[in-house]
């Protein structure tokens, strides 16, 4: 992947969660905080010939749904549910992954499945070896990361990357295949996460063990990447026919739905649910306490959920 790839699907990334203003882009995706005009022309030179962006004569910026996801009916859409146990919460801090599961769901029906223990080339602090049941021994005969980068980017290429808390998995997978690999596949993300909140408004909690409980979903080898991917897969199936019912039948619906839901977020507004208005969420945390536990490897708090 060519560097100005890798920098437009950050700028996806980022406009994934809403319109942001080119000078905002500047600095979230080129790291540009000086001269506004040379910054401006950074971002046009970036993303003016992608039809994949849209901007408004005010300089602000937004994906463009049509060109990101056409009206693919969900039921023919593939896919692959990704779970990642990690040493920690913080790449740039030196944390890595330790073990990766993944599970394919195409056509309404759990399918392939995947998982591996990786060397992360350090110690496993005692307090991930306790929540994870993950110790040094077990990954000292396993591959580092580079020994599995090609079988999980064959597993991801052109489908949908899911994930509940999907912008912390995918953070650290695209930092693993960057460093191993040099390449990224270009996916399209959805978190689990954030489409519990959508559908399911009434629960005060929306961690993978709330939603499990609630569609009846047994976990099996909980915080074992391969026993949340198929607990994350299960409750994707029952959340998709959750989202059918509210008559969001494809992507594109599916990302709009979403992206009204964080309108409101923001703006403190309310969004419609079969006629008739969810609460305010403006107090809405920015991510669940249980789900904060699941993803919280040192003490800090993930980062966001995922992109739609």
């Amino acid at each position: 992947m060519s560097a100005r790839v890798s920098l437009r699907e950050e700028a996806r990334r980022i406009l994934a969660d809403g319109p942001a203003h080119t000078l905002d882009v500047a600095r979230g995706v080129l790291g540009l905080t000086g001269h506004p005009g040379a910054a401006s022309r950074s971002v046009f030179t970036l993303l003016g010939n992608d039809d994949g962006f849209r901007v408004d004569p005010a300089g602000v910026w937004t994906l463009d749904p049509e060109a990101r996801l056409p009206g693919v009916p969900l039921s023919a859409v593939g896919w692959t549910v990704v779970d990642v146990e990690t040493t920690g919460g913080a790449w740039d801090r030196g944390d890595r992954v330790i073990e990766v599961g993944v599970v394919h769901v195409d056509g309404g029906v759990i399918g392939d499945a995947f998982e591996t223990l990786v060397n992360p080339m350090r110690r496993i602090p005692l307090r991930i070896q306790e929540f994870t049941g993950i110790t040094d021994p077990m990954v000292a005969g396993a591959p580092p990361f580079e020994g599995v980068a090609g079988a999980l980017a064959e597993r991801l290429e052109g489908r949908v990357f899911v994930a509940h808390n999907a912008r912390f998995d995918w953070a650290f997978l695209r930092e693993e295949l960057l460093a191993a690999t040099g390449d990224v596949p270009e996916v399209e993300q959805l978190c689990t996460v954030r489409l519990g909140r959508l559908l399911v408004p009434s629960l005060r909690r929306h961690g993978l063990d709330s939603l499990a409980s609630h569609f009846g979903i047994p976990i099996v080898n909980r915080h074992r990447a391969l026993g949340d991917a198929m607990a994350t897969a299960r409750l994707l199936l029952h959340l998709l026919r959750a989202a059918e019912e509210r008559d969001i039948r494809d992507l594109l619906g599916l990302r709009e739905a979403l992206f009204r839901r964080r309108r409101a977020l923001l703006t403190g507004g309310s969004v419609e649910r079969r006629g008739r208005p969810l609460p305010p969420m403006a107090d809405a945390p920015a991510l669940d306490e249980d789900a904060r536990k699941e993803h919280t490897r040192n003490g800090d708090e993930g980062t966001s959920d995922g992109t739609i």
